[in-house]
């Protein structure tokens, strides 16, 4: 018993010891002088750092490593997050999906990476069909997508090796569990599409692991022939390279619909192929579209999809490939209810929408006569109302930031909802409180913002609060279930999600009004939303975090240098930071319209007056920073992490820690595990409870 007790007293000062100083790494610094348009002048000390294969920058980021692992493991250790996390992670619920004949879910074994199963009946027990332990024994593979035949006689799958963009399909006989041959490889950001015994897919060309992707091609494999006989169905022309293609098969396999995006003008030409024709050729469909057009499907002959302009909240439309001039709208735009999603069904439609911060779900038949709505409270998220074209029986599925997926069986005529199986927790949602506010940015726009907390807490201004963000692409983050926001909320935290502009909270026209030359107005909303909070008595500026991913990422980081008196603490997750640089790597060049272009002098300025890595000043004590990268993030390379860190590493004036946390055999979406996953929010948000609570 006395040894027992030495033990433990040896571990817990051990613990206490590890990060009880934060020890500053100095990187050595190799200039590169860049100048632009004959006026920019541009110092890049550690370029080097670009060179992820060298000697020196391993040895730099066994440096890293090591600091990281001994600052997060004293601040795990004082906020119990990873303890807490894992017990809030272990919920039970089942959220099938319908392809075909069959039911499809992922789940773990033994909390590893999760793996395929299916089911004829949705209350039979699932049966294993894709374990991705059983690809390979020395790489860390990931299913990230799969499609069934329209006989469900056979599924191909995709899947990616230790994070990387790049993806294989395998395929697999729904019938025997058993492997076909086929094998292949070259996918970037592809879905699959099956037509008769085979399916199309896309391809692109790359240099090296960070080059710029350009050159996509769509395929078509048929079942049982080699990669190398695949036929191209449509390329880009020389001159286009750069271009963007996606595609569609219809469900009756009738049609193929290709969307092609030029770079530069932003509008798109769409083609189509009818294979019910004696003679199947390529065609145009509609030219020169400023509309953003997705064809969903096809019912008698014409195609059905939805629509969106920068002024409006989006409609679904039919189009005629004999006639496509002559586009009938089915249903028209709703005012202030923005069309997320429309899942087309042989006689109905269901349409996603958020209005108000409420997702809105309404059944319509073709002649777009509203059947039924299903509304749902503030801060959630409902997904699912997915399956065959002819089915009346869905399963959709409702989820917060706090609560795991619901599961209902819903019936698209008779519109009755039955729960699937209850969904267990091992803890209390009832005084957790969700409310919308709205607060004023820098020009005077009314940003709304979602907050989350328990019931009755004192809000005096001395609360720790996290602020996050996403603002870009257009994109419209619905909530989902995370762990780390129960275990924060359970400390006495503040959730905060702000919805600013650059995202697509509010139409497409909210998406432009942080895009390109309005980018600055994205991060302005950011910072607004931290002096409400700080303004409004929520939180003050030494218990205030934010944090973000991807977009996110670079939307916090500029926040921190932009406005440092605001935060204490700041979590930029696999961020692009060097933002003069960015077009020149992988999927970069694909963003311009996003971020601005450096091809001008004016684009010039404005990337470099909000380029994180580019305004860091030598004379400011940053907020507390953990960088979080992956190795093989081949969508934003870690070395836009691995430079921020430096230079801010680097300086005298920096006193508040930086931390670099680099992900081993991961990608862009980060740890690919169970286990690896709750890791990685106890870090995130154990680093962030223990900057928040020093005195």
């Amino acid at each position: 018993m006395n040894r027992y007790i030495i033990i433990v007293t040896f571990i817990f000062c051990s613990l206490l010891s590890w990060g009880q100083h934060y020890t500053q790494i100095i990187t050595k610094e190799q200039a590169v002088i860049d100048t632009f348009y004959n006026k920019f002048v541009i110092r890049d000390n550690y370029r080097w750092l670009e060179n992820t294969r060298s000697k020196d920058i391993n040895e730099w980021m066994s440096q890293q490593k090591d600091v990281c692992e001994k600052y997060l493991n004293r601040a795990v250790f004082n906020s119990d997050s990873y303890n807490s996390i894992d017990k809030y992670s272990f919920v039970k619920y089942n959220n099938p999906q319908r392809q075909g004949d069959y039911y499809f879910t992922y789940a773990t074994y033994n909390e590893g990476v999760p793996a395929l199963f299916y089911q004829t009946d949705i209350n039979d027990d699932p049966i294993p069909l894709v374990d991705p332990n059983f690809i390979s024994s020395k790489d860390k593979i990931v299913l990230t997508d799969f499609s069934v035949s329209k006989n469900s006689k056979l599924l191909a799958y995709q899947f990616n090796r230790n994070g990387s963009d790049w993806s294989e399909v395998n395929v697999v006989s729904l019938q025997t569990r058993n492997p076909k041959k086929d094998h292949l490889q070259g996918l970037k950001f592809s879905n699959i599409s099956w037509l008769g015994d085979g399916f199309f897919y896309t391809t692109v060309s790359q240099k090296g692991q960070f080059g710029t992707i350009n050159d996509q091609k769509i395929y078509y494999h048929k079942i049982g022939a080699e990669q190398q006989s695949d036929s191209t169905v449509f390329s880009l022309e020389a001159d286009q390279s750069e271009d963007r293609l996606n595609y569609l098969t219809t469900s009756d396999e009738r049609f193929i619909v290709i969307k092609k995006t030029d770079k530069e003008t932003k509008s798109s030409n769409y083609y189509f192929i009818d294979y019910s024709l004696a003679h199947p050729t390529l065609k145009p469909l509609l030219t020169n579209i400023k509309k953003h057009i997705d064809v969903l499907d096809s019912k008698n002959g014409k195609l059905i999809a939805s629509a969106t302009t920068n002024s409006d909240y989006g409609s679904i439309i039919e189009i005629d490939p004999e006639n496509p001039s002559q586009i009938r709208t089915i249903v028209p735009e709703r005012k202030d209810t923005l069309l997320l999603k429309v899942n087309p069904f042989n006689d109905r439609i269901v349409a996603f929408y958020q209005t108000n911060e409420h997702p809105l779900v309404v059944i319509t038949d073709y002649s777009g006569n509203i059947l039924q709505k299903l509304r749902f409270p503030v801060g959630s998220s409902v997904s699912g109302f997915e399956g065959n074209f002819k089915d009346e029986e869905v399963l959709f599925d409702y989820c917060n930031y706090t609560t795991p997926s619901v599961v209902y069986k819903f019936n698209l005529k008779t519109f009755k909802k039955e729960l699937v199986k209850k969904t267990s927790i091992n803890y209390s949602i009832d005084k957790i409180e969700y409310k919308t506010v709205e607060y004023i940015s820098k020009d005077s726009i009314k940003i709304p913002m979602i907050l989350v907390y328990e019931k009755g807490i004192k809000l005096d201004g001395n609360n720790p609060t996290i602020l996050k963000a996403y603002g870009g692409f257009g994109i419209v983050q619905t909530p989902s279930f995370d762990p780390g926001i129960v275990y924060f909320i359970k400390q006495g935290g503040v959730y905060a999600f702000a919805n600013i502009r650059g995202g697509g909270d509010k139409g497409f026209n909210w998406a432009l009004q942080g895009r390109g030359e309005n980018k600055q107005k994205s991060f302005d909303d950011f910072i607004s939303a931290a002096e409400y909070l700080i303004n409004s008595s929520y939180t003050n500026s030494k218990k205030l975090a934010a944090t973000g991913v991807s977009n996110g990422g670079l939307v916090v980081a500029v926040a921190a240098i932009q406005r440092p008196d605001l935060f204490k603490a700041v979590v930029p997750v696999v961020a692009p930071l060097d933002m003069i640089r960015f077009n020149k790597f992988t999927v970069g060049n694909w963003w311009t319209d996003e971020y601005g272009a450096v091809n001008d002098s004016l684009g010039f300025a404005r990337i470099h007056n909000y380029s994180p890595y580019h305004n860091i000043k030598d004379n400011i004590n940053y907020p507390a920073m953990l960088l979080v990268t992956s190795e093989n993030d081949d969508r934003v390379p870690p070395f836009n992490s691995y430079k921020f860190a430096a230079k801010l590493q680097s300086r005298t004036a920096q006193k508040n820690p930086i931390i670099l946390k680099i992900e081993k055999n991961s990608g862009h979406n980060g740890a690919t595990t169970f286990l690896s996953r709750i890791q990685a929010k106890a870090d995130i948000y154990g680093f962030i409870m223990n900057e928040l609570m020093k005195k």
